[in-house]
């Protein structure tokens, strides 16, 4: 079955998550999350990407961007996506996949919608702060 097109709707706003192969905690490490966060402001540089809030999990990611273009996220999503398994499958030395899927993203429709995502994101972002912290 083919997969579903993506949906372009100029100037709103999308809940993206992404997860790491099989839940693994490809990005435990905080050398691993600190290069996903170069990706990310590599991709705002390149194409534009307008970032409103994100966490960088062990496992995964939460994302909040505005769509500022048909292109911007998907090429975004590609180059941070990618450029982060490259380089930690080549520092690993291993091969396969490194995250699990396409990523998933969720239109974000009304204001109360959005504070709760910024609110939700900004949570995790405190209770991983206060987890990474005490290791």
């Amino acid at each position: 079955m083919a997969r579903a097109n993506r949906h372009y709707i100029p100037n709103y706003v999308w809940y993206i998550t992404h997860r790491c192969h099989k839940k693994e905690f490809f990005l435990k490490f905080l050398k691993d999350r600190k290069r996903w966060i170069h990706w990310l402001f590599e991709a705002k540089k390149r194409f534009g990407l307008r970032i409103l809030n994100y966490a960088v999990t062990s496992n995964h990611i939460h994302l909040l961007v505005i769509d500022s273009g048909s292109e911007v996220i998907p090429n975004s999503i590609q180059l941070i996506a990618g450029k982060t398994a490259q380089e930690f499958n080549r520092r690993k030395n291993r091969k396969g996949a490194f995250w699990e899927d396409r990523y998933h993203a969720t239109a974000i429709e009304t204001d109360k919608h959005l504070t709760r995502c910024l609110v939700y994101i900004k949570r995790y972002v405190n209770y991983l702060s206060k987890t990474y912290s005490s290791i």
